[in-house]
């Protein structure tokens, strides 16, 4: 798949945090998921080795079955360290060769971090979601930013995750009875058919099938399908 070419990657924070202000009214929040919708991918990084190269991963779901198509992974520097809210420029760049070494374009992209839940509405999954022009989704494991009431225990329970006043997410029980995943808009989709995806992409854990898979692949516990070519 293709990958837009935004901006350079190696900046300063402060160049960052104004590189997210200025993309930040490009997002889209009308689903673009087209019906049929075939592949979902979940993407994921490693932290990094002795060397200093983190593994990212791309793995491919079917949207029914949930069935592994194809698993991409690739290593590089990142160019930035952990950054809170600029998560972005430490990932994508890792993500990035895994990504284009795909054999087809996903329908829809599911990310292990923050979509327009955070301080300049432009999350991880945000910045994906423009550089591929694909649907994307956060599902994030923790709040970056934002509050929100009480929710049920049962599975689907979920409550608005609101900062400075402003609807950013949901807070979403994949589990009954287990902590809820925070679930926000990255690009060209609504909020509501992101929670459906999510729960959609759950398998009883906690954690969406996609991202999970990915988190495996980026941690070499799932190999990697390079050199197939039999996903049409």
């Amino acid at each position: 798949m293709k990958l837009k070419d935004l901006h350079p990657w190696n900046v300063t924070p402060e160049a960052a945090r104004g590189i997210q202000r200025r993309l930040a009214s490009q997002v889209s929040l009308t689903s673009e998921v087209p019906a049929g919708a075939r592949w979902i991918a979940g993407v994921d990084i490693s932290g990094a080795n002795r060397q200093g190269l983190a593994t990212g991963a791309v793995a491919l779901l079917d949207t029914v079955t949930l069935a592994v198509g194809e698993v991409r992974t690739a290593q590089a520097i990142p160019p930035m360290p952990y950054t809170p809210g600029l998560l972005s420029f430490r990932e994508i760049p890792v993500l990035a060769e895994a990504l284009r070494s795909l054999s087809v374009t996903p329908d829809l992209i599911m990310v292990d971090g923050q979509g327009l839940a955070h301080p300049r509405r432009f999350g991880v999954a945000c910045h994906l979601g423009l550089l591929t022009g694909v649907p994307t989704i956060g599902c994030a494991k923790s709040i970056l930013t934002g509050n929100h009431s009480p929710l049920g225990l049962e599975r689907g329970s979920q409550a608005p995750l609101v900062d400075r006043g402003e609807g950013v997410g949901a807070a979403l029980r994949t589990r009954s009875g287990v902590s809820p995943v925070y679930v926000s808009v990255g690009h060209k989709i609504d909020l509501e058919s992101a929670v459906q995806w999510v729960l959609r992409c759950g398998r009883g854990l906690r954690i969406p099938e996609p991202t999970r898979l990915a988190h495996q692949a980026a941690a070499g516990r799932l190999p990697s399908t390079a050199g197939r070519s039999d996903i049409v």
